[in-house]
Order: structure tokens, then sequence, then C-alpha cells
């Protein structure tokens, strides 16, 4: 058994483990959720812009109730550990980024650990070097106050609309459906992202 939150624990399960990158997205779903004064959402009330894909995008989901799929996550590969959580009802926002150093940096031995751990070629005593490693990293995460691990500071963001649903229509080259909004003309015909993108590279 664990004495994790029952919130953490939840961003675990939806994760499949447990691990640091998890623990800095939970601490900034957080930090945010204070910071805004405000509860998960319900459905579209939050907006979450990400700047990388990494693990801690899982608990950002969890937390705050922001998914692809509703319209309020937004996805940009910038490769930062920054997260812009916005309120629809108030238009306020908060930008949280991991600030250098928060993290304690593995040794040459932790490395080479996490590297057979990474390639399937640890032992079972290196995989359970790992776990442990890892067990220890989120703890001492989840003790440290949020100003330690963050740079938090309020924004100007423009809240993109509710999501939308648009028309579908039926690409020529492949015969699938795609929203209407994301076809193009080709060669005078209907065609997908997709198959633009093949035909443009010559396949």
């Amino acid at each position: 058994m664990n004495n994790h939150p029952a919130d953490y624990q939840k961003a675990i399960e939806f994760h499949g483990h447990c691990c640091p990158g998890l623990t800095i997205g939970y601490l900034a779903a957080k930090a945010a959720l204070a910071q805004l004064k405000v509860e998960r959402a319900a459905d579209e009330e939050l907006v979450a812009i990400v700047e990388s894909d990494g693990c801690g995008i899982d608990a950002i989901q969890v937390l705050l109730g922001c998914t692809i799929g509703k319209g309020n996550l937004i996805y940009k590969d910038y490769g930062k550990q920054a997260y812009t959580i916005g309120n629809r009802s108030t238009g306020e926002a908060v930008r949280i980024v991991v600030m250098a150093g928060s993290m304690v940096p593995l040794t040459a031995e932790q490395e080479a650990i996490k590297s057979a751990v990474f390639s399937g070629q640890a032992t079972p005593e290196q995989e359970e070097c790992w776990r442990r490693l890892q067990s220890e990293r989120t703890g001492r995460l989840l003790a440290a106050p949020a100003e330690d691990l963050f740079k938090i500071q309020k924004v100007e963001l423009k809240l993109p609309a509710e999501a939308k649903i648009f028309n579908s229509v039926i690409c020529e080259y492949c015969g699938e459906k795609v929203m209407e909004s994301r076809a193009r003309l080709q060669n005078g015909k209907i065609a997908c992202l997709a198959c633009t993108e093949e035909y443009s590279r010559g396949w």
C-alpha cells in the first residue's frame, strides 16, 4: 500500500506507472488550480496549453479535465516542460514552467542503470535499483514547495473557442472520411492531408 493522495493515484493509474515526469505534471496542475482558485473542469471550463509530449501531460488531463477530444488541451511541440492553464469563466491564465535545477541530476552510475532499463538489458537487480531511485525522486518532488520547482506567473491569454463540430467529406484518393476544415483540393479532387502529403513526396 502507499500513502499517495487520491488524485495522484488516479493520475498514476491513468498513466500506467509512477515516475518523476508524471509527478511534475501533477504538481503543475495542482499549482494551476491553486493560482486560478478553481477545481477540475467538469467540461471545457479550463484550457491547457502544453509545450511537450512528456509524461506530465497525463496528469494534466486527469487533474484538470483537459483533453484533446474536448478541444481544451492544446499541444505545442516546443520541447519545454511548460504548462499554460486558462479559465474561460474569468479569462485568467497562469503559465507554469519547470525551473532548471529543480531535479537532482543522475550520477554516471544511475545513468548507466537507466540506459540498461530503457534498452531492455537490465538485470533484476538493476531494475529494482531503478524502481527505488524513481520512487525516491518522486518522493522528493512531492515534498518540495511549488516555488522551488516552478516559475509561476499570471499571463494574458487569448483563449480558444470551445470545440466545434465540422462536417465530413470523402477523400477521393483513399475513400476515407475527413473533417471538412482539414480537406484540400488536389488536381480538382478532394484530398485528406495524409494523401496530400503522400502526393507531394511522390509516394
